[in-house]
């Protein structure tokens, strides 16, 4: 849980507090900032899982570190053989996520939060479309940040932090179960944007659950990273 905690507080902190003191709210500027300050966050996650990584193995023992945070072709859980059609089990995978985060189903259960707390309602939505202005048009530098911020969001900073630091651990604490305590911390780690928070919760189970059961990141990785394939070609289409 400690380091949940140095991973989660920064992030609404940086979004809903630094980011507003360095620019006003609801112009362009503003969003950019936000997207900015979260990429910060992201990027100590990357430095927070270095120095776990450094205290467990040694930086410098590269064999080690693929072993400890499963950087490797996924394994059958019965032979332990290495068996790489095993990523065929990223198509339903996919089709999950699909079909809880871009339905209704998915926001209408990210909302639930806010039975208890409406006034999370309140709290600036922390969307790329809202950088659909005319303003941007040919800042092709945007592109850069955008494929900077899929590198730590689905590469180095939530995804080696959350399934290649905490998840090799965690069953020896919930056991089997592993995978859905994983996905109940990675939910609860965006506090930063709080009526998604149950929706990720959900949509998020089937990564840790085949990253734990064939022992290979690279299930989040993908998984995850096609998501970085909209956010890239949004950014694509706002400046252009």
């Amino acid at each position: 849980m400690i380091i949940w905690a140095l991973a989660t507080v920064p992030m609404p902190f940086l979004a809903f507090v630094v980011a507003p003191a360095i620019a006003p709210a609801g112009l362009v500027n503003g969003t950019l900032v936000v997207w900015y300050v979260m990429i910060a966050g992201m990027a100590w996650q990357f430095v927070l899982s270095l120095i776990l990584l450094q205290q467990e193995c040694g930086l410098q023992n590269w064999s080690e570190i693929k072993q400890r945070i499963w950087l490797q072709a996924p394994k059958d859980p019965l032979t332990d053989t290495t068996r790489p059609r095993l990523f065929w089990w990223l198509i339903p995978a996919f089709l999950f996520y699909l079909a809880v985060e871009f339905t209704a189903l998915g926001t209408a259960v990210g909302e639930l939060i806010l039975v208890t707390f409406p006034q999370l309602a309140e709290l600036p939505s922390l969307n790329l479309s809202d950088l659909d202005t005319l303003s941007l048009k040919g800042a092709w530098w945007l592109v850069g940040v955008a494929i900077i911020s899929c590198v730590f969001n689905y590469v180095l900073g939530e995804e080696l932090l959350f399934r290649g630091i905490l998840l090799p651990k965690m069953r020896e604490v919930f056991g089997r179960w592993d995978w859905v305590a994983n996905s109940i911390l990675f939910g609860l780690y965006h506090l930063h944007r709080p009526t998604q928070m149950l929706g990720f919760v959900i949509s998020g189970l089937a990564w840790p659950l085949l990253v734990s059961r064939f022992r290979s990141i690279w299930f989040a990785i993908i998984l995850h990273g096609l998501e970085g394939l909209f956010v890239v070609g949004i950014t694509v289409a706002i400046v252009s």
